[in-house]
């Protein structure tokens, strides 16, 4: 799908709200352009309490902490071929700052467009194929490894095509990442921590995963997590193959792991009363899905550009999650961070004054992980011999995908409370919670499928009458019957566009609502002109979480 910016809006930091308030005269509002691009993000600062953790599983966190260090060059090198030539350019201190966080000179909060004077638009294929490349010419290249997550696309020495693996082209920093890996796993004090740390050291220099991936989903008792390797593929936006190099490393919440274990015993239950027929709810999740709460301690690679993930769903490989199943894993510090200075100051603005009550971290968690629960369940394969989902919808695959994930989160949480099974005391509180969360979402624009995707909810609700803005005060109020009959019309939508590998139904979905209309725009500058920044850039290292180099 062919990506149309409508809007890249310039925000400001929450941060400065708090001087409005105490000084007349705002010295500190920024001034420039960039100082204006930066307040887009607030800093959050990555700690732990590290009294949890054993000696040895304390001796893990520098050498884990080294290894995604490293992947970050790995990253550089696939984004941004010429970062030293671009770097030695900047001579400003702010646009220099700015390069750091966007990976490159590329403005990821603003739909890619270039910030750095003599750099041009981004090409969609990164550095994953050669950019004067043609689509005939790669059409026409017989090596099917040009398909492969895991391969390069480069020129040989008479100038035609070759693919280069992964662990082939980056072989020397990959030798690094997996000593080190191996080196960690000798700390483990659990067996199952031990054996997958040495299976992913060895998947980065094969590009083979399944069986880390599996190891990955067996290890349950580890209080220290390392997720790493090329996951996603967002990155490419030529072919939308390509995966990137990312990281995290990560610190068990236990006591909040566990008081989820029973959702985790529900998967199959919601996976068998989604609102469509039999045939489109067949496929029956893992026996060792669960879902996990964390705290990021450090994060690299894509996962450290642009927006920040709040959750996600893991191993991505369908294979993996029809075999063994999926974990949901929730970023309990950044959900709280992202609520606090996100959020809330959002909902003030927007929510009318008789709803605003309820919005709440505790539904923002809920409505978060039952996102992740949404990307486990529903279907991967076509009912009709169209074969899986992706290949069927193609290019708007990833918008309908996004899509099911985020109207079916409501879907369960509405289940679920109908059930008796959720501690909260309202459904109410997750209703508006999801509604002030499209205001958080839609300000990234259409410019990602997420973008896309929170576009089609909300003007599938506001067709519906599922919400009301108030012309005068510019807030909205939700009609709660309303927005639950259009969540389960949506719900059922979605998933038969999928099930049906409808190709022309998802195109038509999305150009009909994947854009911002004019009324929604003025909303988005009035959250712009009380600079409540649009994301959170992460402040981490061994010593903000007390340890020395």
């Amino acid at each position: 799908m062919k990506k149309v910016i409508i809007i890249s809006t310039v925000l400001f930091s929450f941060l400065f709200i708090q001087c409005t308030k105490t000084n007349k005269k705002d010295d500190s509002k920024p001034k420039s352009k960039m100082e204006k691009l930066l307040a887009n993000y607030a800093d959050v600062k990555l700690e732990a309490n590290l009294a949890v953790l054993s000696e040895n599983q304390k001796k893990m966190l520098p050498l884990l902490f080294e290894a995604a260090q490293l992947i970050d060059e790995l990253y550089w090198a696939q984004t941004c071929s010429k970062k030293d030539e671009v770097r030695e350019s900047i001579n400003d201190e702010k646009v220099l700052k700015y390069f750091d966080i966007n990976y490159g000179p590329w403005d990821r909060l603003g739909g890619l467009e270039p910030f750095v004077e003599g750099v041009e638009k981004r090409y969609d294929g990164a550095n994953f194929y050669p950019n004067d490349m043609s689509y005939q010419e790669f059409n026409e290249f017989s090596d099917l490894e040009k398909y492969s997550l895991y391969t390069l696309v480069r020129r040989n020495e008479l100038g035609g095509l070759v693919t280069v693996p992964y662990h082939e082209a980056y072989h020397d920093i990959l030798i690094k990442i997996a000593e080190l890996m191996n080196k960690a796993a000798t700390f483990a004090d659990d067996k199952d921590q031990k054996k997958y740390l040495e299976l992913r050291a060895s998947a980065l220099l094969t590009d083979k995963y399944y069986k880390s991936d599996i190891a990955w989903m067996e290890m349950k008792d580890n209080l220290i997590d390392f997720i790493v390797g090329p996951v996603e593929d967002a990155e490419d936006r030529l072919y939308y193959t390509k995966t990137s190099y990312q990281s995290m490393v990560l610190i068990k919440d236990k006591q909040s792991s566990k008081d989820l274990e029973k959702y985790s015993l529900l998967l199959d239950y919601l996976q068998k009363n989604l609102p469509v027929d039999e045939k489109y709810k067949s496929e029956m999740p893992g026996e060792l899905s669960d879902i996990m709460v964390y705290d990021v301690i450090y994060c690299s690679g894509y996962w450290n550009t642009g927006g920040k993930k709040i959750a996600i769903t893991l191993p991505i490989d369908g294979q993996v999650q029809l075999k063994v199943g999926s974990r949901k894993l929730q970023f309990k510090n950044v959900l709280e961070a992202k609520f606090i200075k996100i959020l809330k100051p959002i909902s003030d603005l927007l929510i009318d004054e008789d709803q605003i009550k309820h919005v709440k971290s505790r539904a923002f968690f809920e409505n978060t992980m039952f996102y992740e629960v949404g990307s486990a369940l529903g279907i991967k394969n076509t009912i009709n011999n169209k074969g899986s989902v992706r290949d069927a919808l193609q290019e708007h695959y990833n918008v309908i995908e996004e899509s099911k994930n985020d109207i079916l989160s409501l879907y369960f949480v509405t289940k679920l409370y109908e059930m008796g099974e959720m501690n909260g005391d309202d459904l109410m509180d997750n209703y508006v919670t999801y509604m002030a969360d499209v205001f958080r979402s839609v300000r990234f624009g259409i410019s990602n499928d997420q973008g896309v995707a929170n576009m089609i909810r909300f003007y599938y609700f506001e067709d519906a009458g599922a919400f009301s803005r108030n012309k005068k005060t510019g807030k909205y109020k939700i009609d709660f019957e309303k927005m639950k009959e259009a969540m389960l019309n949506l719900s059922k939508e979605i998933l038969v566009i999928q099930g049906d590998g409808n190709y022309e139904a998802a195109k038509k979905l999305i150009n009909e609502k994947g854009f911002i209309r004019d009324e929604l725009l003025d909303d988005l500058y009035k959250i712009q002109k009380e600079r409540i920044p649009k994301d959170v850039v992460f402040i981490q290292g061994l010593e903000k979480i007390g340890l020395e180099n």
